[in-house]
């Protein structure tokens, strides 16, 4: 068993170098035109947040938390060797990651990350949770068609932002993300599945949203994050091609949001009472745009 780095709430290790004046900080800003391409279509792209020597560390760990003999194991809040629905093809896919590793901690304090998530959010940015998605090289599953927030209901309101990190290059032919464009502004769509069948949105679509269903692919440089909607549709493809796809996500909400459920938020968290304001261990406040100086 190793220590649960959800107690540090702040950065462990000097991976990531905090700005020291506002104009260190302001380097990490997204530009007007980059808003503007979030309002209008629910993503921004190709944004550098980590690294030659950030994205190594991060792969070093990586590989070490996909043991299901990891001493850390038991502080994943879910661990998927395989979740994919074809056993032909495999998605290892888990929640939990800043619990245990160094890197992957810290990475959720990154001012690359954290600067632009204040921007599109609009306001402070409190962590929700952390994903890893792995496709190994020739026989790496999909992710299917969905809306984050249709995952996210039991937390009100929506406030909520996705940063999807590339720890390879990711491509048409690897699985790259694929997002529809202009799909933040639909209702919330009803679940069809994380890791199955691809056509299985097409049945929950009215018309006119399967007429707009236009999939970009978002494809990545090693160490670029796409950021999204927590509406916008997007998903992707197989990975056939001689080498893994490899990403972390981070999902937060901005500071203010309230638990909807009297249930555990994540698997083994304590409570908070339906209406509370999220905070406390697991849920940080992880930067607020005031404090650039």
């Amino acid at each position: 068993m190793v220590a649960d780095l959800a107690l540090r709430h702040e950065p462990i290790t000097d991976l990531f170098c905090r700005p020291r004046t506002p104009a260190e900080w302001a380097k990490f800003r997204l530009t007007d035109e980059q808003l503007e391409h979030y309002r209008l279509h629910g993503y921004v792209a190709g944004v550098r947040v980590l690294n030659e020597q950030q994205v190594a560390a991060l792969r070093e760990d990586l590989a070490g938390l996909m043991d299901p003999a990891h001493p850390g194991h038991s502080l994943f809040y879910e661990f998927h060797s395989n979740e994919s629905t074809d056993r032909s093809r495999v998605l290892f896919h888990a929640l939990g990651a800043w619990r245990i590793s160094p890197a992957f901690h810290d990475l959720l304090w990154n001012p690359a990350f954290t600067v632009p998530a204040a921007q599109l959010l609009e306001g402070p940015v409190r962590f929700w949770h952390d994903q890893l998605f792995c496709k190994p090289a020739r026989h790496g599953g999909v992710v299917a068609w969905h809306q984050d927030f249709s995952y996210w209901t039991r937390t009100q309101p929506m406030a909520h932002l996705t940063c999807w990190i590339g720890l390879d290059d990711s491509t048409r032919e690897n699985g790259c993300l694929h997002y529809i464009p202009g799909s933040h502004r639909w209702d919330l769509l009803p679940i069809t599945g994380l890791a199955g069948d691809m056509d299985a949105i097409r049945k929950v679509l009215s018309p006119a949203q399967w007429d707009a269903f236009r999939p970009v692919a978002i494809e990545l440089r090693c160490g670029e994050a796409a950021f999204h909607h927590p509406l916008l549709v997007h998903g992707s493809y197989e990975n056939r091609t001689d080498r893994p796809r490899r990403a972390a996500v981070i999902n937060v909400f901005r500071d203010g949001v309230c638990s909807n459920s009297d249930q555990p938020l994540l698997a083994g968290v304590p409570v908070i009472p339906k209406g509370q304001r999220m905070g406390g261990t697991y849920f940080p406040l992880l930067f607020d745009p005031a404090g650039m100086d």
